[in-house]
């Protein structure tokens, strides 16, 4: 294997989690550019790894794993949210760990032609699978209140409305140039300040292309299914969005919603998903100072027991 072109964040809390050995079955739900399949195989795990990016894939296609006989390296070109039904085509019906690095992978950010970052100027695209709905077309279609309620729910501008307006107004947009200073220009964006506020836009129009939020609840229900007792799990998250679902979803399957009011009749509690619920943990000041990408990132893990996969998972 070559050396991965991006470091993986949170890569040593992440092994360290999930504890792979040799024989263990292991989802990298997120292959990106293969950081975490890269340190699960040289622990003696076996991997299938998903990603709806074809290039992806294609970079993966070419590790020597995938020609050995089996394969220990298995790839799934599909969503992560369709690990359960892609594993039991692959004849796999439970796994010992599961890990998902949540959101836009740096290969995705760093080539301007995928159109997710302002950085440098490209098309309006930020689709992950390369097809579907563009980010430009999404812009330049949708209406304004639809726009406003995204940049909102998704990406947490509070002046939501007046982006969507300066949106509208300029259509149409091509450009990821084009988006960030009809953005500035909205916000009144002076050069030098500490965050662009383009930033938000970006961050919600991404998420709504590729339904980033409603895949992650998805896909913490499929690894609910496919893991066995003892299994473990591994979150790494970007944003508050983000680490809230994985939070409040580990807290409800862990048992850990609190008490009942003794003035109420008492409810029967569901038998504990997982156990062994870890905190959140921050990456350390010197894998920041590696990684300057890694600095907004968050890890929760936790274990699986063996009470039956909920209904809803």
């Amino acid at each position: 294997m070559t050396d991965a072109p991006h470091v993986p964040v949170c890569l040593e809390g992440v092994i360290e989690a999930l504890d792979p050995r040799p024989g263990h079955v292991v989802v990298d739900a997120t292959f990106g550019a293969g950081g975490y399949s890269r340190a699960l195989l040289a622990a003696g795990a076996t991997v299938h790894a998903f990603d709806r990016d074809p290039d992806a894939i294609a970079a993966g296609s070419r590790w020597p794993e995938t020609r050995e006989d089996p394969p220990r390296l298995v790839l799934h070109p599909v969503e992560f949210s369709q690990m359960v039904s892609a594993l039991a085509a692959a004849g796999v019906d439970a796994v010992d760990g599961v890990t998902m690095d949540i959101g836009v992978s740096s290969m995705q950010l760093d080539q301007a032609e995928r159109g997710f970052a302002f950085s440098a100027d490209g098309p309006l695209d930020m689709r992950m699978s390369q097809s579907g709905r563009s980010a430009a077309d999404f812009l330049n279609e949708a209406d304004e209140t639809e726009i406003a309620d995204v940049l909102y729910h998704f990406g947490e501008e509070r002046q939501s409305r007046r982006v969507a307006r300066a949106i509208v107004a300029a259509r149409p947009l091509e450009t990821t140039g084009e988006l960030a200073r009809v953005v500035r220009k909205a916000l009144g964006y002076r050069p030098g300040a500490p965050k662009d506020p383009a930033t938000r836009t970006f961050q919600a129009v991404r998420i709504h292309v590729n339904a980033e939020l409603d895949e992650l609840r998805s896909g913490l229900a499929a690894a609910e299914t496919l893991l066995r007792e003892g299994g473990r799990l591994a979150v790494v998250s970007f944003h508050s969005l983000e680490d809230r679902i994985v939070k409040q979803y580990l807290r409800d399957a862990s048992g850990q919603t609190g008490g009942g009011s003794r003035h109420l009749p008492q409810v029967e509690t569901a038998p504990a998903i997982y156990r062994d619920v870890s905190k959140a943990i921050r990456p350390s000041a010197a894998e920041i100072a590696r990684n300057p990408r890694a600095r907004s990132a968050t890890l929760r893990h936790a274990v699986r027991t063996a009470a039956p996969a909920r209904e809803a998972a």
